[in-house]
């Protein structure tokens, strides 16, 4: 009897060679890696930009040593093999200096998604990131669900999942715990609804 294993579909730097070739012919283009799988991320739209600015914003004023990266591909999951592009994570200003595409995660205090409006979203979003980033030992996931209006806090992360998740509806208060430190009104999200 044959036992069936989960395997990549490619090696990691195979993926990398793809996605640099992708990224380059096609402007736009952002593809990860997780579980070994390849797939494509939607481009953000006006009202998605909007809200990382204003999550740019709050970090400025609260927590000015650090920095919203947008976009920076991260070396993701338990062993670093999987690629991912958050929205943006948390980190000091200077903490990829130097490093390439996809950088060590080790300083990222919070990973951070904003729903796009294709059809995977749920799938990416909702389960394979956290996943990932909690494989990854990011201590806080933000994710904001724009089709459910919702607000997510994923936190403590043990190795393969996160254990405290709190969800609130827009327009509903948030604290988004250590190593962050910082409540989010989000009142305002109402105002990038579709």
């Amino acid at each position: 009897m044959t036992v069936m294993t989960d395997r990549p579909h490619m090696l990691t730097e195979d993926f990398e060679a793809v996605a640099r070739i992708a990224a380059r012919e096609r402007e736009g283009t952002r593809l990860e890696f997780i579980d070994g799988v390849i797939r494509s991320k939607a481009m953000p739209d006006g009202d998605h930009q909007m809200i990382i600015q204003w999550l740019t914003r709050i970090f400025l004023q609260h927590r000015p040593e650090l920095w919203l990266h947008g976009g920076q591909g991260i070396k993701a999951q338990a062993y670093r093999e999987g690629r991912a592009i958050p929205d943006a994570v948390l980190a000091p200003s200077k903490a990829f200096a130097g490093q390439g595409d996809w950088v060590d995660p080790a300083p990222i205090l919070m990973a951070v998604e904003v729903t796009s409006w294709d059809s995977d979203t749920v799938r990416r979003d909702h389960v394979e990131k956290p996943r990932a980033y909690a494989e990854t030992g990011i201590p806080v996931y933000l994710l904001i669900d724009r089709a459910k209006c919702e607000v997510s806090v994923y936190s403590q992360p043990n190795g393969q999942r996160y254990e405290s998740i709190h969800i609130v509806p827009y327009g509903t208060d948030i604290a988004l715990p250590d190593p962050v430190g910082i409540t989010l009104q989000t009142e305002v999200l109402k105002d990038w609804v579709r």
